[in-house]
């Protein structure tokens, strides 16, 4: 599971669950584009992790709602490191009026959020597969969630302004299948697609909310991005060269 000398692009790398993997990536001694359409917060991230354990890192902006600049963050890279190892869907685009409650969701919102999150990894998996294919070998790892595959329980947000998207749900659904139809579609070019769907992550939410999620797991409930590492690193090692077109879950039994 060596990550040393590893060139993986993580987009959304200044975001929430991305900041993280771009930390222990770095610590591990990969190479590490911070790709971000928050300029400031990638380029304070990079200044913060050069120097890690003697890993390089660096930030390159991205919109991954954009294909010309999609394809400048791939051809940058490939002009600096020659390769690319994999790239990490991280990024969590939302339109302007994300997140209300089902009853509050107008066509338009819906629809927003839609074409950035999933047309966005679209993008990201279509261009980097591509160059993939030409250099001969590639890894793409896309972040879903629990509730792309499992019904939401609305009892855990009772009492509390929270509410499950229904935009959420459908973005995070068709992340995981369309990595299983990227995975078949480029599985004679020797790339792999795997998906993660963690449970809920740790992020100051009311305690009468984690006091009913966590009763519902194992024994740690709301997860820290940090639990979710360990399972990034192994689908970027060799020890997962026969692993594609699978939805690995992290979930502290969450959805058991």
């Amino acid at each position: 599971m060596d990550m040393k000398d590893k060139v993986v692009v993580v987009t959304g790398g200044a975001g929430f669950i991305g900041r993280d993997i771009c930390q222990q990536l770095a610590a591990a001694g990969a190479v590490v584009i911070i790709a971000d359409i928050n300029e400031d917060s990638g380029r304070q991230l990079a200044d913060t992790l050069k120097g890690v354990s003697g890993s390089l890192t660096e930030f390159l902006p991205v919109d991954i709602s954009s294909a010309k600049s999609v394809n400048v963050l791939i051809q940058q890279t490939l002009e600096k490191y020659s390769k690319i190892d994999a790239v990490i869907n991280a990024a969590y685009p939302r339109g302007a009026n994300y997140g209300h409650k089902l009853d509050d969701v107008t066509y338009l919102d819906f629809c927003s959020s839609i074409d950035l999150h999933i047309g966005g990894y679209f993008l990201v998996m279509k261009e980097f597969c591509l160059a993939f294919r030409q250099q001969g070998f590639g890894n793409v790892i896309n972040f879903s969630s629990i509730y792309g595959f499992h019904a939401p329980d609305f009892n855990v947000y009772e009492g509390t302004p929270m509410t499950m998207p229904v935009e959420y749900a459908a973005i995070k659904s068709a992340i995981i299948q369309l990595s299983r139809y990227f995975a078949k579609y480029f599985k004679k070019d020797s790339i792999r697609i795997n998906c993660i769907s963690p449970g809920g992550i740790l992020d100051a939410q009311p305690d009468s909310f984690l006091d009913k999620y966590n009763a519902k797991c194992m024994h740690k409930g709301m997860l820290d991005p940090v639990d979710l590492y360990g399972t990034v690193r192994f689908l970027l090692s060799d020890g997962a060269i026969h692993i594609t077109g699978q939805n690995l879950v992290i979930d502290d039994g969450f959805t058991l």
